[in-house]
């Protein structure tokens, strides 16, 4: 069975004594029910991961003596997947599954299709959920280093990371190119686009064409937009980072 996992501020995480306190020395004093001597691992989800066994249990705190610290290095190629905004919470599901998969950074795309729009305080409402969404499922996956999700991107700024992209791609029901045809890079950035439940509309196919991304496909069905970039991210990840 694998050792407990916690997440730390990043300041906190070096080896000698850390204390988990807040909600996560809670979890782990009155849920998980650590006692001492029991093995846990630690990471501050930007890279960092460290090795630890309790050494005394207090009323929503523990603490635990660290041995090792490692620093987990950035993948390398980093995938990117632009996240057009989806209706209801398929946000937060989205950005759970593509954090379990394995995806570096999420982009919200305010794509002209899309039902949701985030405006003021809906908006940063909206934005808080995918962050502790990702932020949770990086925690559940034991990553040491959790997604970036990004402030929302208008289509001219999506157009601008495809720009600077290793590879653009854009997932699409008309493409002709399969996604088992795509070249990979060894490094630089992969930046996938997944459009909203309405569709990429002509004129952004035509500008990200022109920033230099390629419309592919997955195959013959059409996935909702909420499980597409997982999908996608699973494809693109298999052929590149998990050989």
């Amino acid at each position: 069975m694998s050792a407990p996992f916690f997440v730390v501020a990043t300041s906190a995480l070096v080896t000698g004594t850390v204390v988990l306190d807040g909600a996560e020395g809670r979890h782990a004093a009155t849920v998980t029910r650590l006692g001492p001597g029991e093995a846990v691992v630690l990471t501050d989800g930007m890279g960092r991961r460290a090795a630890g066994m309790v050494a005394g249990v207090g009323k929503d705190q523990v603490e635990v003596v660290v041995a090792t610290v490692v620093d987990v290095p950035v993948p390398s190629p980093l995938l990117v997947v632009v996240q057009a905004l989806p209706k209801g919470d398929r946000g937060e599901l989205a950005v759970e599954m593509m954090t379990e998969v394995g995806v570096d950074t999420v982009v919200p795309w305010t794509a002209s299709r899309c039902v949701t729009r985030w405006r003021e305080a809906r908006g940063d409402k909206a934005l808080a959920r995918w962050r502790t969404s990702a932020r949770a499922a990086g925690k559940q996956s034991r990553r040491a280093r959790f997604p970036e999700v990004t402030g929302p991107a208008s289509t001219a700024e999506v157009c601008a990371l495809l720009s600077d992209a290793a590879t653009g791609v854009v997932l699409h029901e008309e493409a002709t190119k399969p996604m088992a045809g795509l070249r990979l890079p060894g490094e630089g950035d992969i930046v996938l686009v997944v459009g909203p439940e309405g569709g990429i509309s002509a004129e952004e196919l035509a500008a990200f064409d022109e920033a230099g991304a390629t419309a592919y496909r997955l195959g013959d069905g059409v996935l909702r937009t909420s499980t597409a970039g997982t999908v996608a991210a699973a494809v693109l990840l298999s052929r590149s980072r998990w050989l």
